[in-house]
């Protein structure tokens, strides 16, 4: 099923609550904005937030003779949503599985989803260096796979988790594309000065420590915010902001690598 998507782009953070469903999200929304024909997939099976993200809830999956048809987020289907939010019964269900069944359903997710022929799958991972991880890794090591984004926050304990997951990826034969830092100052909705309200810098030194690109900086923008549960791109809502202004830059970073 993946021999039709052409670049594979992992979205990993060692730590929870640093936004990488909201960074999948506007990354593959961004990816539709500029052209592209995208999936994205959310291996996150215990707080599968993509739907709510998306505006998918209640959305079902149906299966064909080929295998899991994905949600389509737009009429033209340009861009394939997967997560196991669509096929819980309830959205407020806990999966509550042992690693064997987690396993089963990480393997289903990236070898029985009908893809076709897209340009990007990007793939949102759950905190840590657990089973998820580990299946994505084996189950990829036989596909061609752009690398993977690196998610931090400023905060000095952020970055101590995070790095351990750019040791995940070196042992594992992952590559690191780079390093974003998210909630990097808050956007005042006023006049939208930028104010450090967090610790400063701990993504720099993160690419600096373990020798990778530093990306982007991600602020928090109370506008931003509201377009949670809405599925809209920042690039088309809010065209000018700064937020839009680094989802084009890794737009523009994503593409270069893949020539690269």
């Amino acid at each position: 099923m993946l021999e039709g998507v052409k670049n594979i782009v992992l979205v990993l953070s060692g730590k929870g609550g640093v936004g990488k469903s909201t960074i999948s999200t506007q990354l593959a929304l961004a990816l539709k904005e500029s052209g592209f024909r995208v999936g994205l997939l959310d291996v996150d099976l215990c707080g599968p937030s993509v739907p709510y993200l998306m505006n998918l809830d209640g959305e079902d999956v149906h299966q064909s003779s080929d295998g899991w048809v994905p949600v389509y987020a737009d009429k033209e289907q340009r861009l394939a949503v997967m997560s196991i939010g669509f096929l819980l019964k309830n959205q407020n269900d806990s999966v509550i599985w042992r690693g064997p069944k987690k396993t089963g359903m990480v393997k289903q997710f990236l070898t029985d989803v009908v893809w076709q022929d897209i340009d990007y799958l990007i793939i949102d991972t759950p905190p840590g260096t657990s089973d998820e991880h580990i299946t994505v890794m084996e189950t990829l090591r036989n596909v061609k796979s752009m690398g993977a984004i690196i998610v931090t926050t400023p905060q000095e304990v952020a970055v101590d988790d995070v790095v351990k997951e750019v040791t995940f990826c070196l042992k594992t034969g992952i590559r690191v594309l780079g390093v974003v830092e998210n909630m990097s100052g808050y956007v005042c909705p006023s006049c939208s000065e930028c104010t450090n309200i967090f610790a400063t810098g701990g993504g720099i030194a993160l690419s600096q420590k373990v020798n990778k690109p530093f990306l982007a900086k991600v602020p928090i923008d109370p506008k931003v915010g509201r377009l949670a549960h809405s599925g809209q791109s920042v690039l088309v809502t809010l065209p000018d902001s700064p937020v839009a202004q680094v989802f084009r830059k890794l737009v523009e970073e994503l593409t270069q690598s893949k020539e690269a």
